[in-house]
């Protein structure tokens, strides 16, 4: 086999990537913004409980939270009942609350670097919270983590990789496959252009977005 014809090969499981990497996306924004949120509240109960579950999240391997939720889940007995997932789900779900934690984290500090004025200001112009949060603080919060947000992103189309674990196929799974047939090193020179061109689009993106969103402090 050609390396064109090998670098085609891998090109064909890029739609298993891009599926997770885009649910994983849908996910875990969502989920990172209104822990950042509730992070920041006055509530020390939810505060203590999400400064666990981001310590656990984010001290313990990816990989080893996609064999916990896809091999160890079925194991357990919830009341007569046991959680069964498909390998795709299991990875969904766990690159989602994962990445979460991450992002919850990086809008926190995001948000706890606006001036406390700020609040004040809108508060006294009659905004509502929610006006508040979503019209002036959190823009502004999210633009000054952008370049955080970046690194996430490019870190997101490389750990998509792990999913070999649960025997998905992707670009590292058949680059293996084809590297045991062939007996060659065109496989992984292939699999690192493809990250690599992966990598750069992403970095060009969050580039444009920051020049467009320039924050001036």
């Amino acid at each position: 086999m050609s390396a064109v014809q090998m670098f085609v090969e891998l090109l064909k499981t890029l739609p298993n990537i891009f599926f997770l990497y885009i649910s994983t996306i849908f996910l875990s924004v969502p989920m990172g913004i209104l822990g950042a949120l509730a992070y920041i509240g006055e509530n020390r109960m939810i505060k203590h409980l999400l400064s666990v579950y981001t310590w656990i999240f984010r001290g313990t391997p990816l990989m080893l939270q996609l064999l916990v939720v896809y091999y160890g889940l079925p194991l357990i007995n919830f009341f007569g009942y046991r959680i069964k997932l498909g390998a795709y789900e299991a990875a969904v779900i766990t690159y989602g609350i994962n990445y979460a934690a991450y992002l919850i984290e990086i809008i926190r500090s995001g948000l706890e670097s606006i001036d406390a004025g700020q609040y004040e200001a809108a508060k006294v112009l009659g905004y509502t919270y929610f006006q508040r949060i979503t019209c002036i603080i959190l823009p502004q919060a999210i633009r000054r983590v952008l370049p955080a947000l970046g690194n996430e992103a490019i870190t997101l189309i490389k750990d998509t990789s792990l999913i070999y674990v649960l025997s998905i196929t992707e670009v590292m799974k058949r680059t293996k496959e084809l590297a045991g047939v062939y007996l060659q090193i065109t496989p992984y020179i292939c699999a690192i252009i493809i990250y690599l061109i992966l990598s750069l689009l992403i970095d060009r993106l969050f580039k444009n977005i920051e020049r467009t969103n320039k924050v001036r402090i």
